[in-house]
């Protein structure tokens, strides 16, 4: 494997991985793990459409609303698709599934590396209407 695919493959195994980081913390109702994945500068739309602008205001909501969250903790994560705009920018789109209400997520993560480590840059957390 050349050096150029073996740091594709290491890329997207890291992306993968804060996807997983995404999914546990969320599954464990955990701030402080959800907000180690993100870039100081970020920008979170919430799925009700709030923007949060910066670590300070995404961890302020995140810290009210996560802890808190009524749902059981009962949901899956997935990368659908991964497309490097950059060597250290991705866009990453995920299928996101509460696996008791069924209800659906497909959230878009741009993601960038910042000394050697991905980060959530800008996002936007949609929820899938059916029917």
């Amino acid at each position: 494997m050349s050096t150029r695919s073996t740091a594709y493959a290491a890329d997207l195994e890291a992306i993968h991985q804060v996807v997983a980081t995404v999914e546990h913390s969320q599954r464990h109702k955990d701030p402080d793990e959800f907000l180690s994945l993100f870039h100081p500068d970020a920008i979170w739309t919430t799925s009700g459409g709030r923007v949060l602008l910066g670590l300070d205001a995404i961890s302020e909501f995140t810290r009210a609303v996560l802890p808190a969250a009524d749902w059981d903790g009962k949901v899956t994560y997935e990368v659908v698709h991964v497309s490097f705009i950059r060597p250290d920018v991705a866009a990453v789109k995920v299928r996101q599934v509460y696996t008791t209400s069924g209800e659906e997520g497909a959230p878009l993560y741009v993601m960038s590396k910042q000394d050697g480590r991905w980060l959530l840059t800008a996002c936007q957390n949609t929820g899938v209407v059916t029917g």
